[in-house]
């Protein structure tokens, strides 16, 4: 299983939300491209990022952070973050990361989803956010009608290859992952299921571990020191 730190962004800061409340926001560097660094010095293999303002405005905002990231580190990158046309999509590919992750655009416009899947495969990758197994969308601000297994589903029949579970009630809370609903999207024939919102101790990722999740997101415990990097990556073997 991989282990993949978060990087969110918001007013060109590296900062975390708790329970993806931007009033309830702490920010831990002023320099996301140095916070890249650290956590591939410590042995990072990949790197989640999130630009916040862009998931909220529904248009990446923080182009110009997220390209230094790319350059400052030679891990692939995945990002998320007000991907939710065709050209934004294009233009993130563009800057180098690894991998695009559409959530609002899953729910709005799956067609667009099957056609960026048609055309870049393991590139294009769907976040599934949910509030009590109802998904969230526009940066956590507005509630779908849709349940998360539903559209996990829905994307796996679109070709999607890989989706990010969030349960948003756990995110940034360090009390644990969400495994009962992470692991009912765990499936043999579905998209593999990368789990975040949680984790904060070696304990969860072990149990996530044995659920059969592809890899785990970790933001708040890294950046708080509960969970060390080099230790958690140790423990995984």
């Amino acid at each position: 299983m991989e282990l993949i730190p978060a990087i969110d962004i918001k007013d060109g800061y590296c900062v975390r939300l708790y329970q993806g409340d931007f009033e309830r926001v702490t920010v831990y560097d002023e320099d996301p491209a140095a916070v890249a660094r650290r956590w591939v010095d410590a042995g990072a293999t990949r790197l989640h990022i999130v630009d916040l303002d862009g998931a909220r405005s529904g248009k990446p905002v923080h182009t110009d952070a997220i390209r230094a990231i790319v350059r400052a580190v030679d891990v692939p990158i995945q990002l998320g973050g007000g991907l939710r046309r065709e050209e934004t999509v294009e233009a993130a590919l563009a800057l180098g990361v690894a991998r695009t992750i559409l959530g609002t655009a899953a729910v709005e416009d799956p067609e667009l989803i099957a056609r960026l899947v048609a055309r870049h495969g393991d590139a294009i990758v769907v976040g599934v956010d949910a509030r009590d197994g109802i998904v969230a969308t526009a940066g956590w601000t507005s509630t779908a009608t849709v349940y998360a297994a539903d559209l996990v589903a829905q994307m796996g029949q679109l070709g999607v290859r890989r989706v990010i579970y969030t349960d948003i009630a756990r995110d940034g809370t360090l009390t644990s992952p969400n495994y009962a609903a992470t692991a009912a999207l765990v499936s043999d024939t579905g998209p593999a299921i990368i789990a975040s919102g949680g984790v904060g101790a070696v304990e969860h990722l072990l149990q996530l571990r044995t659920i059969g999740v592809e890899a785990a997101i970790v933001g708040r415990a890294l950046y708080t020191g509960d969970l060390s990097l080099e230790a958690a990556l140790a423990a995984l073997g």
